[in-house]
């Protein structure tokens, strides 16, 4: 399930766990790498001595900061940073995990071992042995995000007086309301477990949003439109704006950077329009869906049922379970989608949420087929889980939203891959007779197996004879999941490929947060059922 809130410029709870900080103190070093090394050693060797079979030490740093303004004035403004200990062990065969915000010799040797009483306890009690599939040790080693400019390290001042531009844009143009946000992120992490691996991991993410409201007030009615940014894997750098890209005027993309000021733009633009925009006929359409709309489709529809968890029926409170269950893996009387689709799990990609050298397990990342050729080929699977699926190895896509939370099986990127042939937007539109262009995420709903689901978006443009016509509103698409990608008719190539992605995706109980990114570029989708979603049923 992704977590929408930020969409709303609300700060997500978890973030703010941790104290609150001046900006200036996020430019600490921290703790010397040594002095980790030489704490987790002392976890390590405390666990082992109270019979732990292996056992692993994350020390970590998390940094937050949230920018929020709203119209002609700054709503909060909001710096945190937690730091502390997880300890997760395995003893008697069962796992066991203990978490301190005191990070000395005496309470790390106090923290290893009421992880092995946890573990013990749970013992007495299991069903199953842990089974780990073999990790190498990988000594000391570290992975840093590439990043251009370290968002921390950008004044506070510099940031306002960006977003009251965003702000002014918006307002000189019409717009009754405008909220933008820029939420930073800085993960700190060093991992060590009894495989032989020390591993520093310096991890950057950034997301700048808005959201513009304008009032008919002859009617009462309204129309909002949300930016075409998306979090980013990046630094400050991704707010350096670059030239526009356009297909039928219409701006409609940001691959590599983000012009928040053109965006704003744009949107006051489009939310008047869409206030006078016709209100769709129901009815079977040819759907060309852009990135900023498609990759919410890919998370809910494929990304979360081939979290191996959730086929297995392990996570199932939060968001429900899956419909793609084990005997279809492979399968030859089971097609997934139409023959071009191809979605790939990846936590490599430059400038994606999820990218990062090692998992939170010590394993380091890869990319891994999930649907090839249309067929589902393979899961989303950890160390513990991997031999249920005959690996040999981890894929890599374990991860904690802190210090504190027990890491478990995450989603790793999820991203369609680009057609092979040489197609544009354009070429793809011209072949439509009707059809609606959609470009986007709106407000979304899906069963708890992840099969039958309907999509909003932010903009909707309707398609004649191979021709953009104009803007309409009320648009929802219904489908099923196997049905929907089977109707995938066309892929965009590899030029028209982008990034969209959640920061705050939800998963388990108690609740964690991840983030992580869906690629692809724009696709056709042949006869998908759409809804007016102002008409009452």
């Amino acid at each position: 399930m992704s977590a929408m809130g930020i969409g709303a410029l609300a700060i997500p709870k978890f973030m703010l766990a941790g104290n609150f900080i001046d900006p200036s103190e996020a430019l600490h070093e921290g703790m010397d790498i040594r002095q980790k090394k030489q704490l987790a050693d002392i976890a390590l060797n405390a666990a082992r001595s109270k019979g732990a079979t292996y056992a692993d030490v994350r020390i970590g740093r998390y940094l937050n900061q949230f920018v929020i303004t709203r119209d002609q004035h700054v709503q909060n403004i909001a710096n945190t940073e937690s730091f502390g200990v997880g300890i997760r062990v395995i003893a008697n065969g069962c796992w066991g995990f203990a978490a301190s915000y005191k990070v000395t010799k005496e309470d790390i040797v106090q923290t290893a071992e009421r992880a092995v009483a946890v573990a013990k306890a749970n013992a007495k009690i299991k069903a199953n042995t842990v089974q780990l599939v073999p990790q190498k040790g990988y000594g000391e080693v570290s992975w840093k995000t590439p990043i251009e400019k370290n968002a921390f390290e950008v004044p506070v001042k510099d940031k306002v007086d960006l977003l009251l531009s965003v702000n002014d844009v918006a307002m000189q143009g019409g717009a009754n309301f405008i909220n933008a946000a820029i939420l930073a992120v800085n993960e700190q992490k060093y991992f060590a477990s009894t495989d032989g691996s020390y591993i520093d991991q310096d991890i950057h993410r950034i997301f700048p949003t808005f959201t513009v409201t304008k009032i008919d007030k002859a009617s009462g009615k309204f129309q909002t439109r949300r930016s075409l940014s998306s979090p980013v894997g990046m630094g400050y750098e991704y707010l350096t704006p670059s030239a526009e890209n356009k297909v039928h005027g219409i701006v409609t993309r940001y691959k590599d950077r983000y012009d928040f000021l053109e965006d704003v733009k744009a949107a006051t633009n489009d939310v008047t329009q869409k206030l006078t925009a016709k209100s769709v006929e129901p009815g079977k359409y040819d759907l060309i869906l852009d990135p900023s709309h498609l990759w919410l489709t890919i998370h809910e529809s494929v990304a979360h049922p081939t979290e191996l968890d959730r086929v297995l029926g392990y996570e199932a409170n939060y968001a429900g379970t899956s419909f793609l269950t084990l005997d279809k893996l492979r399968s030859k009387n089971f097609d997934f989608g139409s023959k071009i689709v191809n979605i790939v799990a990846d936590k490599l990609q430059p400038g994606s949420l999820s990218a990062v050298g090692y998992d939170d397990e010590g394993v380091a990342t890869k990319q891994w087929d999930i649907i090839k050729d249309g067929i589902l080929v393979n899961f989303q699977a950890i160390r513990d889980q991997a031999h249920i699926l005959g690996l040999n190895e981890s894929q890599g896509c374990c991860y904690a939203q802190s210090w504190s939370d027990v890491q478990f099986q995450r989603m790793p990127n999820v991203s369609l891959q680009p057609g092979k042939d040489t197609l544009s937007v354009d070429d793809m539109i011209k072949n439509v007779e009707k059809g609606i262009y959609i470009i986007g995420e709106g407000s979304f709903s899906i069963d708890q197996q992840r099969y039958n689901f309907q999509f909003g978006g932010q903009n909707f443009y309707e398609i004649k004879n191979g021709k953009i016509i104009g803007m309409i509103k009320d648009v929802a698409y219904q489908a099923n999941t196997r049905e929907f990608w089977n109707s995938c008719a066309a892929i965009a190539d590899k030029n028209d490929y982008r990034m969209g992605g959640a920061f705050n995706d939800g998963k388990g109980q108690p609740s964690q947060s991840n983030a992580v990114s869906h690629g692809s570029s724009t696709a056709r989708f042949n006869g998908v059922s759409v809804i007016n979603t102002a008409r009452k049923i």
